[in-house]
């Protein structure tokens, strides 16, 4: 893998990872232009996703510090008999809200592995996703604003963008756009919205991470892959930072249809290229 290459993958995985794109269709899009396979794409990976999770605690890390704090309290709570109080507590709710969805999630790739594996063999799944993205992203903008938050959420509310963030595994179908959607259609306010896609991205990164390392254990990387491999983590951390930035202001400000307009016109070309190039 050269220098360009880990930039370049770098870059995709930063700001895609975040802003409604799939970061995954993007990825497995430049691994074909790219030619990158076998050991170097899964060392790779597991080091992007490390990245981006660096970007995730560097934009909320007081959310995940007060998150974990309530963890312990809520154990104690719990052992000493006085129950959850989710009424009473929003960031304790948050955090149950949190784990709820990541569990849904969880469910649905252990099921689906084998079959989500395979999507990866083709660009024709990625194409069928991000026709789905961008649909997904149009009809969210025509949906009414919700104002609620915390407060008003319930457990139906997070087992629903659960199951957005577990179909968003399917390469070309990104997972922020798909758990945003998730959150606007059930009315949850823009921006709470957007706070808890990217809350939730955390676990879900994480758990994406460990499970992949396990194949990384078995993987040998090439001495002189090392500098390029580690540049490529640290400029998806950074532009993952940028574009959890960009998508916060995009979501109270501007449309989501722009985004539409790009994946489509992405899948377009990549048809045109496995139609007619390839």
């Amino acid at each position: 893998m050269t220098y360009l290459e880990a930039i370049v993958l770098g870059l995709i995985q930063g700001l895609t990872e975040f802003l409604p794109v799939s970061s995954s269709g993007h990825l497995t899009i430049l691994q074909t232009l790219f030619n990158i396979s076998g050991d170097k794409v899964i060392i790779f990976t597991v080091l992007l996703h490390v990245g981006t999770l660096i970007s995730v605690m560097f934009m909320y890390w007081r959310d995940l510090l007060e998150l974990i704090v309530e963890l312990f309290v809520t154990i104690k709570d719990l052992v000493t008999g006085k129950g959850l109080k989710l009424n009473e507590k929003p960031v304790r709710k948050l955090g149950i809200m949190i784990l709820v969805t990541t569990l849904v999630t969880a469910v649905i790739g252990l099921l689906f592995e084998d079959l989500f594996v395979s999507f990866y063999a083709s660009l024709v799944p990625v194409i069928i996703g991000l026709v789905i993205t961008g649909t997904l992203l149009w009809v969210s903008e025509s949906i009414e604003t919700g104002k609620r938050d915390i407060k008003q959420m319930n457990f139906r509310n997070a087992i629903y963008i659960g199951v957005m963030q577990g179909i968003a595994i399917i390469p070309g179908i990104s997972r922020s756009g798909a758990t945003l959607v998730g959150g606007l259609t059930t009315k949850l306010d823009r921006a709470f919205a957007v706070k808890y896609a990217f809350l939730i991205s955390f676990p879900a990164i994480l758990g994406s991470a460990v499970l992949e390392m396990g194949n990384m254990m078995d993987s040998s990387i090439a001495v002189g892959s090392v500098g390029p491999i580690v540049l490529g983590m640290m400029i998806a951390a950074i532009s993952g930072i940028f574009a959890i930035k960009a998508m916060i202001a995009i979501v109270s400000k501007y449309s989501l249809k722009y985004f539409s307009i790009y994946v489509w016109t992405i899948s377009i070309l990549l048809t045109i290229y496995l139609l007619f190039i390839k």
